[in-house]
Parts: C-alpha cells; sequence; structure tokens
C-alpha cells in the first residue's frame, strides 16, 4: 500500500517571483533560534487569479529584512544571494 504523508507548517512569506500585483511563487522561510528568517523552500507556481488575490495580502519588506535587493534563483537561498 502507499501512504501519501502530508505534514503542513506555518511559514513567513520572505519574498516573491514575478510582478508584485501577481506573484508568481512565494519564497518561505521561517525563524530559527536566533531570530534570523531563514529559507524554508517555495510554492509551486500559483495561478494567476491565486496570485491576485495574494498580492493583496502582501506588505512591502521592512528595512532590516535579509532577503531585501537580492537575486534568487531556483537553487538558490536568498538569504546566501
Amino acid at each position: 500500500m502507499k501512504y501519501k504523508v502530508r505534514e503542513t507548517t506555518e511559514a513567513i512569506v520572505g519574498a516573491i517571483t514575478g510582478p508584485a500585483t501577481a506573484p508568481r511563487s512565494l519564497l518561505l522561510g521561517r525563524y530559527d533560534t536566533a531570530g534570523r528568517l531563514q529559507y524554508t523552500g517555495r510554492t509551486t507556481t500559483l495561478p494567476r487569479a491565486a496570485g491576485r488575490t495574494v498580492a493583496g495580502l502582501l506588505a512591502p519588506a521592512d528595512p532590516g529584512s535579509p532577503w531585501t535587493n537580492r537575486t534568487v534563483t531556483p537553487s538558490a537561498d536568498p538569504a546566501e544571494a
């Protein structure tokens, strides 16, 4: 028998790909024990309608965000970029 294991957890949207008005994917992070936002993964490509919906929920990053002005490739950790 095959079993699909699903686990959910909370994450913070640390960055997006695509335009701010309709993000294509969300780059997610969690705070480590030292309080630093660490990259944990990304979403799959969002359908256009979902991207527009998410756009209305996003806020600009704080000035001290470790992910501000970073270039992220699919395999890169934005904290190291």
